[in-house]
């Protein structure tokens, strides 16, 4: 079983690698700029998913919004 330690530590890992080889580019080509719009909208599926995660549980427990 993968501890959760280890695969934070792993993810760190790889974020700092990825910053070093990639944060000293000066340019954004396109992309970097699609892979800018990909993460805003993942972001905001994320925000929605979770809200609609928290309507269901107060939906469940008899409370409504």
């Amino acid at each position: 079983m993968i501890k959760p330690g280890k695969t934070l530590g792993v993810a760190v890992l790889i974020s700092a690698l990825f910053v070093g080889v990639y944060g000293c580019e000066k340019k954004e080509g396109p992309v970097e700029k699609a892979g800018k719009e990909v993460d805003k909208a993942a972001a905001t599926v994320g925000q929605k998913i979770e809200k609609a995660g928290e309507n269901i549980q107060d939906t469940a427990k008899g409370e409504k919004k």
